[in-house]
């Protein structure tokens, strides 16, 4: 694609007039404030995808950077803001409303950076013209999303299926550098659910991560750290082996952005052990 692409229209019925109307306000806001975003989530999907489902709330893409210059704006139009989890996600509230302000990944991988914003195409997003993420953001976005109560494997596939003769295949193995195995998973799965479709992923791409992966299996000595990079995929379905086993955990070592703290709150937050407590999970 090229940033003159122009998507199609995404989710104008699937949302509350109600909520599409502060969304639509949201976006108009930040543009003539000349913060830049990107849309992503539910719209992005449908873009890219044709995919049409109700969603609960807006994702944008920002920079770190710039959340304090949109909490300016979302006050002078009275709108709340909160730093929900300091490591990756704020909000902003109309009421019980609220947008997702993404400036990280939850596993703290992948840092919303000024490469984000290069050669994005426009969408007319509730009837609002703005930049969307590139497919590539979106996929590693939803790659390392594996919980127990949300999958994203399928809107993988999905964004495969319709874009991967398209997609900037270098760009998108530079973006999961080491974590290259998640990509491999994700491809692999794309030829089992489309198996005439499998010459869509490029022959060298998969010819190159089958290389690595035989390396690996060549390899004379396993890797010193005892590291369960499970963490970065659930925050839940591996505590077991960072607690009673002794693991190392993922996200505490150099490819994760998040500190002690950040793990700790982020895991207090899990639906689960927040209901436990009495408490509501964070939306």
């Amino acid at each position: 694609m090229t940033p003159s692409t122009i998507l199609a229209p995404s989710l104008e019925d699937e949302v509350e007039p109600r909520v599409a109307d502060f969304y639509r306000r949201a976006l108009r806001a930040l543009d003539e404030a000349g913060i830049p975003f990107l849309v992503g989530g539910a719209f992005a999907q449908a873009c890219y995808t044709g995919i049409r489902r109700s969603t609960k709330d807006l994702d944008l893409f920002i920079r770190r950077e710039d959340y304090e210059r949109i909490a300016q704006v979302a006050l002078a139009h009275g709108w709340r803001t909160e730093m929900t989890f300091p490591h990756w996600l704020g909000k902003v509230y109309d009421g019980q409303e609220f947008i997702d302000l993404i400036f990280n990944s939850g596993n703290g991988l992948m840092p919303v950076d000024a490469r984000w914003f290069h050669g994005n195409c426009r969408a007319d997003v509730l009837g609002v013209s703005v930049c969307v993420a590139n497919v590539e953001d979106c996929l590693v976005s939803k790659a390392f999303i594996m919980e127990r109560e949300r999958y994203d494997g399928g809107d993988i596939a999905h964004l495969l299926q319709v874009n991967a003769q398209r997609l900037d295949w270098p760009g998108l193995l530079e973006r999961f550098g080491a974590h290259w195995r998640v990509l491999l998973a994700h491809l692999t799965l794309f030829g089992y659910i489309y198996p005439a479709e499998r010459d869509h992923v490029p022959g060298w791409v998969m010819t190159m991560l089958m290389g690595r992966l035989a390396g690996e299996l060549r390899a004379t000595e396993a890797p010193g750290d005892n590291v369960c990079a499970g963490t970065l995929l659930s925050r839940e379905q591996f505590l077991h082996d960072i607690e009673r086993l002794g693991y190392v955990d993922g996200r505490l070592t150099p490819a994760s952005t998040m500190t002690p703290e950040d793990i700790a709150v982020w895991t207090e937050a899990i639906p689960a052990r927040a209901e436990a407590q009495g408490g509501k999970p964070p939306d």
